[in-house]
């Protein structure tokens, strides 16, 4: 950021000229910003000369940018907040903007789309397996507690396949439904 906003509006003088995106309502707009808010930049009788509708668009901001470097590093400043302001989407696309952004972030690549939700690396066929898993526990516990017949050693016997924690607790619900 060692440019100074008069530096930065010469650079970025040309681009604002060509512009399509700034109209002459918009063009009205930042005229309107620099002289309410600060008279002492745009006068009312200069701001009168830069909204005469007779005069293309891109000579009027010519002349308006030009005048404005002429009133210096202020006038520069309040330019690009009024530029912010009410056309946000061209004052991000400023050349000078857009260098300082890339300088920001040296390891920048080209932006690719961000998924909003990271997926699991595993397949659609583990998320299946867990809810199934969760939903047999379920069902099991539920019916278990109306009968605890011959389920619950069958109950043990799947135990024999599974990891160490799902083992004990499987085991647990067999011994505890036997004990009753």
């Amino acid at each position: 950021m060692g440019d100074s906003f008069h530096e930065q509006l010469t650079e970025d003088s040309a681009f604002l000229k060509a512009e399509q995106r700034l109209d002459t309502e918009l063009v009205d707009k930042l005229i309107l910003q620099l002289n309410r808010i600060y008279p002492q930049i745009l006068t009312d009788k200069e701001a009168t000369k830069f909204r005469k509708l007779d005069v293309p668009t891109s000579v009027r901001l010519g002349e308006l940018l030009t005048h404005l470097q002429g009133k210096g590093e202020e006038a520069c400043r309040e330019f690009y907040r009024a530029l912010h302001l009410h056309v946000e989407e061209v004052y991000y696309s400023l050349p000078t903007r857009l260098r300082l952004r890339d300088a920001l972030d040296p390891l920048m690549l080209p932006r690719a789309h961000k998924q909003k939700y990271n997926l699991n690396d595993r397949a659609p066929l583990f998320f299946l397996g867990c809810f199934s898993l969760a939903l047999g526990m379920a069902v099991l516990h539920y019916y278990s507690e109306a009968k605890v017949s011959g389920g619950s050693r069958a109950l043990g016997m799947a135990a024999l396949g599974l990891k160490s924690k799902a083992q004990e607790v499987l085991i647990w619900y067999t011994e505890e439904g036997l004990m009753k």
